[in-house]
C-alpha cells in the first residue's frame, strides 16, 4: 500500500496491517527518543502495524572528513555558544534517559549521515531494516561509533545479520543513493521540515518525538476510522 493511498474497503474478517512511515536521521537524539515512545504505544496496540523507516539528512552539510563531536559541530558551523549547546545536550539527555536510552554526546563523532541512510536501505532489501536502523541508533548515541566509517557499518550491519562483502559493494558502488535521495525529495513533498516524522496510515502526520499517549489516540483513530 503506497503511502498516499487509502486503503481498501476490509471485511470483518481480514484487515491489512497500519502502516507507519517514519522520517528519520539516525544522528537526531530526537529521532531516537520518538522512536522508543512511538514503539511504547505499539506495545499496548492490539493490531498489526507496518513500519518503514525513510532518510531525512538532519544536517547535509556536515563534511565528509569533519572530525568532531555534536558541541563542536554546533558551535563552528551553527554559531551557537559552548553554554548554549552544553544546556540544550544536558536537556536532551535527561529526556532520553526518561525512556531508557543512553546518551554520551562527547563520545559522539558528528558525520555526514548519508552513507549510514544507504545501509538502512540495504538493510530494508533483506528484510532487516528496523533492527538495522536501532542499531545504527545506539552506536550513534550510546557507543560513540564513527558512521561515516565504511568499516564501521559493515561492522554493525554483520551483527544484524546482513552479509559483509554484499554490504560493502553496496556502500562503495552507492546502489541506494538514489533511494536515499528519493526519500528526501518526499520529505520536502510534504513540507516536512524536521525529523522524527510519522506519517501513520497515509492520513495522519505526527511531527516531533510527542508522548507516547499522542501515537496512542492515533492508531486508535485509524482503528475506528477502519471499523
Amino acid at each position: 500500500m503506497g503511502i498516499g493511498g487509502g486503503g481498501a474497503a476490509l471485511s470483518p474478517c481480514v484487515s491489512e496491517p497500519i502502516r507507519v512511515d517514519i522520517w528519520s536521521d539516525v544522528q537526531c537524539p530526537w529521532c531516537y527518543i520518538g522512536k522508543r515512545r512511538f514503539e511504547a504505544a505499539l506495545d499496548g496496540f492490539d493490531g498489526e502495524v507496518e513500519v518503514e523507516y525513510h532518510s531525512f539528512e538532519l544536517a547535509p552539510d556536515t563534511p565528509l572528513d569533519f572530525v568532531g563531536t555534536t558541541l563542536d559541530y554546533l558551535t563552528e558551523r551553527k554559531g551557537l555558544s559552548r553554554e548554549q549547546v552544553e544546556v540544550m545536550l544536558e536537556r536532551v539527555t535527561g529526556i532520553a534517559e526518561s525512556v531508557g536510552l543512553e546518551y554520551h554526546f562527547d563520545d559522539v563523532h558528528q558525520v555526514n549521515t548519508v552513507t549510514a541512510h544507504e545501509l538502512i536501505h540495504e538493510a530494508k532489501a533483506h528484510g532487516l531494516q528496523l533492527p538495522m536502523a536501532e542499531r545504527l541508533f545506539r552506536a550513534y548515541f550510546t557507543e560513540g561509533r564513527n558512521l561515516g566509517d565504511v568499516d564501521e557499518l559493515i561492522d554493525l550491519a554483520e551483527e544484524v545479520g546482513l552479509d559483509a562483502d554484499a554490504t560493502r559493494r553496496a556502500l562503495e558502488e552507492h546502489v541506494h543513493l538514489a533511494a536515499v535521495k528519493a526519500d528526501v525529495a518526499q520529505a520536502a513533498a510534504y513540507g516536512i521540515q524536521a525529523v522524527p516524522f510519522f506519517v501513520i496510515d497515509g492520513r495522519y502526520g505526527i511531527s516531533g518525538a510527542q508522548e507516547t499517549d499522542t501515537f496512542v489516540r492515533a492508531l486508535a483513530q485509524v482503528a475506528a476510522d477502519r471499523d
